[in-house]
């Protein structure tokens, strides 16, 4: 009689199991989770001897403890996470010059050189040679740095999300990365700089980079509204983002988006700054903010000039147009400045290393230089910056300190203060005023208001035109403009040239009494007529209406007009026939 075998004893649910197989191997199932449909996450794992399945179970349960196994799913390489990450995860959570900067990054380097790895294979040692490669290859240290970083960054959340249990970028050795030692400018080598940057456009810009160390685009961003001239004081509230640009042609202008006529910029033009320490209020010194009044004055007059050109958007620093200054540009007229001032070539950058070492040379405490600056203080910093408040006079102090540093140390703030109020012209006792109609322009030489009048009643001679005196004190305080409008130079005087069509919705011509081209004599005060580019046109779809598109061009030669009036008339009839491209409609 044979003896009932024991039964089996029942493994508990979600314990290991190994066995071998029919085929001859063992085999071993490991439950390391639960999948995202809510089953058993159960890894297999298997070998030709028991021994080898044991190990590999007993190494699978020690990293499920640890929550360090891989999670189940899609099996990434370097470059499908990769994409995923900067285009997915890290757009919609960084900033627009960051997320730049990681796609270069990933689509020039590290797709192309390590994209076909798959992710849980990627060793240190792969991406040390990389490294290596890149810079054998011509790239620039700070570049195989830059790259570095960012794919550490990109690990780091995989592994966060645990498509990967070890970032190999944390392990692998960066390229060592030496920073030149910056050496900045000198007192003298500034007030040579400030000199040559009077005799140009926007000369208040460059004494902020210089006087106040702001970041480019922190001054490229500034607004009027961030200027307080009875406190004394600028707020840094945003930075100005690089352009970037899609064609408004249809691609059809075989140029880079950056060079079509039609360019459209796909870019917000700044963005705010995103920390505490970036928003700051910086005390401006008040030779500063006499430049800054004088610089408004100018900005008034090109906007006269411009008349229908021009954007209002409220910048400091701007285009002849009104819109604000592109940073490649501002890049390339600092290297001009540098050159006309005699001055050694540097960066942009280095400005604002001057002018740290300038609040470094004049004893400026450590939590008002954090606080101009807009650096992130350290541990010891922030807490001076916690209990110190930056007082409306420890902002006009540190300002008079730095402009009695870049003005002359001669004068006392007694001195800077009551010049702060005196007039930019000189102070001759009479003014000159030609009236030309209804309209007075003021003179500090007799002959240029007399021959003003006397060219401007050749062009106008139905039109009444003298020369009337006025006191200066009178003429300041009583006079359209006072003494910013006051000139020490024959105005300038030319033959400007008028262009203007209206198109209908179906792109058909309007025809009206008014000829569409003509020219005019004009002076730079007639703000009506005066232009000083050789062309310029726009179109726009007239407010009266709602639904005729009018283009419009002006200049001072004759050639260039007419051709740039069948280039507006073109998009013109465009835009009449495709409101949604031009953002008139809400359709496109």
């Amino acid at each position: 009689m044979t003896r009932a075998s024991a039964p089996k004893s029942r493994q508990p649910n979600g314990a290991s199991s190994i066995f071998q197989g029919k085929d001859g191997r063992w085999h071993g199932y490991v439950t390391v989770g639960t999948k995202d449909n809510g089953n058993p996450d159960r890894r297999h794992v298997s070998r030709k001897t028991r021994p080898e399945v044991t190990k590999l179970v007993r190494e699978l349960e020690r990293q499920r403890d640890k929550g360090a196994v891989r999670k189940a799913g899609q099996s990434w390489t370097l470059e499908t996470w990769l994409t995923h990450w900067v285009e997915n995860i890290a757009a919609a959570h960084v900033s627009e010059n960051t997320i730049d900067g990681y796609r270069v990054a990933v689509n020039h380097h590290l797709i192309p050189g390590l994209g076909a790895h798959r992710l849980e294979k990627l060793e240190p040692e792969h991406l040390e040679r990389f490294y290596k490669k890149m810079q054998d290859s011509g790239s620039a240290v700070g570049t195989a740095h830059q790259v570095h970083r960012t794919v550490r960054t990109a690990l780091n959340e995989a592994v966060r999300r645990a498509h990967l249990t070890v970032n190999p970028a944390t392990i692998a050795k960066a390229p060592r990365l030496e920073e030149e030692e910056v050496e900045p400018y000198t007192v003298e080598e500034v007030q040579h700089l400030l000199t040559e940057a009077a005799k140009h456009r926007n000369t208040a810009r460059w004494v902020i980079a210089l006087a106040l160390g702001l970041r480019q685009g922190e001054v490229l961003g500034m607004q009027w509204d961030d200027v307080d001239f009875d406190l004394g004081v600028i707020r840094v509230r945003r930075g100005r983002l690089r352009p970037r640009y899609k064609h408004g042609c249809g691609d059809r202008c075989g140029r880079k988006p950056g060079y079509c006529p039609q360019k459209i910029n796909t870019r917000r033009e700044t963005k705010n700054a995103k920390s505490r320490a970036g928003q700051r209020p910086i005390g401006a010194p008040d030779e500063l903010l006499q430049l800054l009044r004088q610089h408004k004055g100018e900005q008034a007059r090109e906007r006269s000039l411009a008349r229908d050109l021009w954007t209002e958007k409220g910048y400091v620093f701007t285009s002849p147009t009104g819109e604000p200054l592109n940073p490649n540009t501002d890049y390339h007229k600092w290297k001009e400045l540098l050159k006309a001032a005699g001055v050694r070539d540097a960066r942009l950058h280095d400005a604002r290393h001057t002018a740290a070492t300038v609040l470094l040379i004049l004893g400026v405490p450590d939590a008002v230089v954090d606080a101009i600056m807009g650096w992130e203080p350290g541990k010891s910093a922030r807490m001076r910056r916690r209990y110190q408040h930056l007082t409306s006079r420890v902002l006009n102090d540190t300002a008079a300190k730095v402009g009695g540093l870049l003005w002359g140390t001669e004068q006392g703030a007694e001195e800077r203060g009551a010049g702060a109020g005196r007039s930019p012209v000189p102070t001759e006792l009479m003014i000159h005023v030609a009236r030309l109609g209804e309209r007075r322009v003021p003179f500090l030489h007799r002959e240029h208001a007399d021959e003003v009048v006397a060219r401007w009643s050749e062009d106008w001679p139905d039109h009444a035109a003298e020369v009337e005196m006025w006191d200066r004190w009178r003429w300041e305080h009583q006079g359209p403009g006072g003494a910013s409008v006051l000139r020490d130079q024959m105005p300038e005087r030319s033959v400007v040239f008028h262009g203007r069509a209206l198109f209908l919705p179906g792109g058909e011509r309007v025809v009206t009494a008014l000829p569409e081209l003509w020219s005019v004599p004009a002076w730079d005060f007639e703000t009506d007529v005066y232009t000083g580019r050789a062309s310029a046109w726009r179109t726009a779809r007239r407010p009266s209406s709602g639904q005729e598109v009018e283009a419009q061009v002006r200049g001072t030669d004759k050639a260039a007009v007419e051709a740039a009036f069948v280039e507006a008339c073109a998009q013109a009839v465009d835009r009449a026939r495709n409101p949604g491209r031009y953002g008139d409609t809400d359709e496109w």
